[in-house]
């Protein structure tokens, strides 16, 4: 990939400049669940706007502990219940990717998606695709030059933000992982953040024409001048410089979405670090393809760093002796 194709991603995803606005996050409250808990904040995600994150835990929590960020509509939808009332929420129980991770030992954050930050006014259920609808059009409106992705991208690296600064995290085994939306955040900031150093996602649609990302809140009427440049996903793909991505492809990922991935030449010399699980049973991935998804995390973020830990005391070792 050429260094122009690589600028236009950056330039094209990085904030404008007067998207300008000081960092702050505050602590509101805490949960304590029967197999993990949870943690609530309140931090600045843009001028004037807050977006509220969720983070949880394994139980019996000591020493640093890998985490990984779940981007996805609201919080509570990746922990599959409300956290005040138990209530559970049936559409999302299913694909509660936090809830699952604490519960194997890994730290978590999720936060509400701009659709639910950027027009708090907007009086739509936090489910609507009218809300987004609104958010994304507001959004072009105030910063024409940026779009929805690159907002997408900019609150999902102040999650990265949190837990490199928070003392119970391993900084040095951060993953990302989501579905759907999730997907989409969780690739375009795991390719782009070097924090991330490994990527679960879950039927985001990676070709340009498999999902919706000419929808106003994502790159909208962008697109087309995006093809026109020659860009395609596979080259912010190969921006992630081979780091371990796996998707998991149901509806509007599929065959074609691994021959767009195999044009990633970061790659060409770490080929079992591109993985795909094509179940091709709908959107949502059934338990057993979200169980490999999970191991995948766990074996970039767990047990290939104990063993480089262990091989690098091994030879320090050595050349004591």
């Amino acid at each position: 990939m050429s260094l122009d194709t690589a600028g236009n991603w950056i330039d094209l995803l990085t904030p404008p400049e007067d998207y300008a606005f000081a960092p702050g996050v505050r602590y509101i409250k805490s949960w304590n669940f029967e197999t993990f808990d949870a943690e609530l904040y309140l931090q600045n995600n843009g001028p004037g706007t807050i977006q509220r994150v969720m983070m949880t835990f394994p139980k019996k929590l000591s020493g640093k502990r890998p985490a990984v960020a779940v981007p996805f509509y609201f919080p509570e939808a990746m922990i599959g219940f409300e956290p005040d009332t138990l209530e559970v929420l049936p559409r999302y129980e299913k694909i509660a990717m936090a809830k699952d991770l604490a519960e194997r030992g890994f730290i978590t954050i999720s936060a509400d998606a701009y659709h639910l930050t950027f027009c708090p006014e907007d009086p739509a259920g936090r489910d609507e695709f009218s809300r987004w609808q609104t958010a994304g059009t507001a959004l072009k409106k105030k910063y024409p030059q940026w779009c929805g992705c690159g907002k997408l991208l900019a609150d999902t690296r102040l999650l990265l933000d949190m837990l490199e600064n928070d003392d119970r995290v391993d900084n040095g085994a951060i993953g990302i992982a989501g579905h759907s939306l999730g997907g989409k955040m969780a690739f375009y900031t795991g390719c782009l953040d070097e924090r991330v150093k490994v990527i679960l996602a879950s039927d985001f649609g990676i070709g340009w024409d498999q999902t919706n990302w000419r929808d106003i809140w994502y790159w909208g009427d962008q697109v087309d001048e995006l093809i026109s440049r020659g860009m395609e996903h596979s080259q912010l793909l190969d921006l992630a410089g081979g780091k371990p991505f796996m998707l998991l492809a149901g509806l509007y990922d599929n065959a074609e979405s691994l021959e767009i991935m195999q044009r990633a030449a970061s790659y060409a010399s770490v080929p079992e670090h591109l993985q795909i699980i094509n179940h091709a049973t709908g959107h949502r991935p059934p338990e057993d393809v979200l169980l490999a998804g999970y191991a995948f995390l766990e074996k970039y973020l767990v047990k290939e760093k104990v063993r480089t830990t262990m091989n690098r005391s091994l030879q320090r070792s050595l050349g004591a002796v």
